[in-house]
C-alpha cells in the first residue's frame, strides 16, 4: 500500500483528495521508485486547483518531480537501492507523478541523484531550480559573461527566480531582481541580488525599443513583462524565457531582434535531453550555495499540499516548497 494525492474530475470541477492504493494500481513502467521527497510547483498548483487544464487524464497523481530510492527495476542500468531524481517528462500531467509515496516510471526518465545532494536537497532544487540552471546555461552558451553588465531575473522571489539569483550571483554576475513583493527585498539581497526593483518597472504600454540596460535576463513571468525586458535588453543580449506567471501572450515587435540582435531563448525543462539534464545538475552541485538553498526552502507534509497549492496562484509563496511524502 502507498499513499498519494489524487486528482479526479467527476464533473466540470477538479477534485483533490488523499488516497491509499495497492501497488498494482501503479501505472506501467520499468522502474518502481520509493519516493522520499517531492515538491510543489506552480504547474502543480494549477493542476491541483483546476485553474488550468494541466491534467488531461483522470484519475491523476500530480507532482512534476520527485527524488527517492529504486525499489525494483527491469533495467540493467538501474538497480534496486539506487538514488534517483526525476524532473518533467509530463509526470503529474499524463503519467502518475511525484506527490505520492511510490511511482512507476520509465527508466529513461530518471537520472542518478548527484552525490552532493540528499533527496530533500534535490527537491529543494526541483524542477524550478533545474529550469533556472538551464536558463543560466543558455545565457552562457550565447556568450553572456559576468563582465558584460546587469542580469535581470523576473519573478525573483519564486522558485525559479530564487535559484537563478543565487547561482548567478555566485558566478559573479551583477543580478537585478524584479518582484511584485517589495517585502522580499531582504530575502533577495541575501541570495545575492545587487538591486531589487518592483514589477511595475515592466508595466504599461510596451515600446518597440527602450533604453538599453540588460546584458541578459532570466524571465519566469512572460506576457507584458517579457515584452518590456526585450525592449530594454542591450545590443546582442540574451533573454531566457522559462515561465508564464503573468500570461502566455507576448505583446512585442521584431525591433529588439532585428535592430539590436537580441536573442530570445525558450527553455523547455520537460523534455530536455538527458545530457542537458546531467549537465544542469552537475552545475547545480558546483554553483549553488547549500546555505542559500536552505534559506529559500520550506518543507510541508503531503497532507498539507491541497491547502498550500492555492497560495502559488495568489503570489504568496517564497522560494521552494519541498514535500515530505512520508509525513
Amino acid at each position: 500500500m502507498f499513499k498519494a494525492l489524487v486528482l479526479e474530475k467527476p464533473g466540470d470541477k477538479v477534485e483533490a483528495a488523499m488516497r491509499q492504493f495497492d501497488d498494482d494500481a501503479l501505472p506501467a513502467g520499468d522502474v518502481v521508485v520509493r519516493i522520499d521527497h517531492s515538491t510543489l510547483n506552480y504547474k502543480d498548483a494549477l493542476a491541483i486547483t483546476g485553474k488550468a487544464p494541466i491534467v488531461r487524464t483522470f484519475p491523476m497523481v500530480p507532482g512534476i518531480d520527485f527524488a527517492g530510492t529504486v525499489e525494483s527495476s527491469n533495467r540493467i542500468d538501474i538497480s534496486a537501492g539506487d538514488k534517483v531524481v526525476l524532473n518533467g517528462w509530463r509526470v503529474g500531467e499524463e503519467h502518475w507523478g511525484g506527490l505520492a509515496q511510490k511511482a512507476c516510471v520509465k527508466g529513461d526518465w530518471l537520472i542518478p541523484l548527484p552525490d552532493a545532494f540528499t533527496t530533500a536537497q534535490a527537491m529543494a532544487i526541483g524542477t524550478a531550480g533545474y529550469t533556472a540552471m538551464l536558463s543560466i546555461l543558455a545565457l552562457e552558451n550565447h556568450g553572456v559573461k559576468p563582465g558584460d553588465g546587469e542580469i535581470l531575473v523576473t519573478g525573483a522571489a519564486g522558485g525559479v527566480g530564487s535559484v537563478a539569483v543565487a547561482v548567478l550571483s555566485k558566478l559573479g554576475y551583477k543580478v537585478v531582481a524584479s518582484t511584485g513583493r517589495t517585502e522580499e527585498e531582504g530575502y533577495l539581497r541575501s541570495l545575492g541580488a545587487a538591486e531589487v526593483i518592483g514589477r511595475d518597472a515592466f508595466s504599461g504600454p510596451v515600446k518597440p525599443l527602450a533604453k538599453e540596460r540588460w546584458a541578459g535576463a532570466v524571465d519566469a513571468v512572460g506576457s507584458t513583462t517579457l515584452a518590456h525586458v526585450l525592449a530594454q535588453t542591450r545590443y546582442r543580449g540574451t533573454v531566457a524565457a522559462c515561465g508564464l506567471a503573468q500570461g502566455m501572450d507576448l505583446p512585442t515587435s521584431v525591433a529588439p531582434f532585428i535592430l539590436r540582435g537580441v536573442t530570445l531563448v525558450g527553455i523547455d525543462s520537460v523534455l530536455a535531453p538527458r545530457e542537458q539534464r546531467l549537465t544542469a545538475w552537475k552545475r547545480l552541485a558546483a554553483d549553488l550555495d547549500p546555505a542559500k538553498l536552505d534559506a529559500m526552502t520550506s518543507t510541508i507534509p503531503l497532507s498539507d499540499v491541497i491547502q498550500t497549492a492555492p497560495l502559488f496562484l495568489e503570489g504568496k509563496v517564497r522560494g521552494r516548497i519541498v514535500v515530505d511524502v512520508n509525513r
